[in-house]
């Protein structure tokens, strides 16, 4: 599943979860009538309609492949959200039976398929950004393990990592100025840690501190986890 954000602003995040995938010996299939996860909806507020997106992606991902997503918080809502939003509709055993088969990249990479370390060279001191949505899961450690088995890695932690960066989907929207603030909070203890790039598995998150970040006029460098692992393999000899 590419998500919306894949479609709209980050192609080559859904480029660089393919590349990653096949070099691990997967098959990717693509279903072209893929749409959204439903999260916008359900997170505003409106369930009938998210639960509309979601019927839709029970549909479009109907086969019993496991479901790959390059983002912790659209993973999350098929197998939390969406579960909440169809609690007592007669489709929640459909609905349930697809967010068990939905995997984050990074979990499903380290406690799916069992790769432990990751090869290739990237020179560069990398602070990872915990989402909110990968709380409870095991995707933030599964990020954590691999870009610090990569050869030339410097991991570096900085304060409060576990806070949201306040972009929060519509909630950035409803609640611009706190968002912004938020997120302008999380990038002093980012800055404080000086990394080469920020990393995270969720692509809001880094538009959202990568969009305050270029306002305040101190662009940081933001990488997705999965353009990491890409990149790095690339630059081995």
């Amino acid at each position: 599943m590419a998500t919306c954000l894949c479609d709209a602003f980050h192609d080559d995040v859904a480029a660089a979860t393919v590349e990653v995938l096949e070099r691990l010996g997967c098959e990717v299939l693509f279903p072209e009538g893929q749409t959204c996860c439903g999260q916008p909806a359900f997170n505003g507020g409106d369930w009938s309609a998210s639960r509309k997106v979601v019927r839709h992606a029970v549909s479009t991902f109907a086969s019993p492949e496991p479901v790959v997503v390059p983002s912790g918080s659209c993973a999350a809502m098929l197998f939390h959200g969406a579960r909440l939003a169809f609690e007592g509709q007669p489709d929640l055993g459909a609905v349930t039976a697809l967010g068990n088969r939905t995997w984050e990249l990074g979990d499903f990479i380290v406690n799916g398929l069992g790769i432990r370390s990751w090869p290739g060279r990237f020179d560069a001191r990398l602070a990872l950004h915990r989402s909110c949505h990968t709380r409870g899961t095991g995707s933030s450690d599964a990020v954590a393990l691999l870009l610090g088995s990569i050869e030339g890695v410097r991991m570096v932690e900085f304060g409060e990592g576990e806070q949201c960066c306040g972009f929060g989907g519509t909630f950035s929207v409803s609640f611009p100025h706190v968002s912004g603030s938020m997120g302008a909070l999380k990038l002093d203890h980012v800055r404080q840690a000086s990394p080469d790039v920020l990393v995270s598995g969720d692509m809001g998150c880094l538009m959202h501190l990568g969009g305050i970040a270029t306002k305040e006029g101190k662009p940081l460098r933001t990488m997705h986890v999965a353009q990491v692992l890409r990149d790095a393999v690339l630059a081995k000899p």
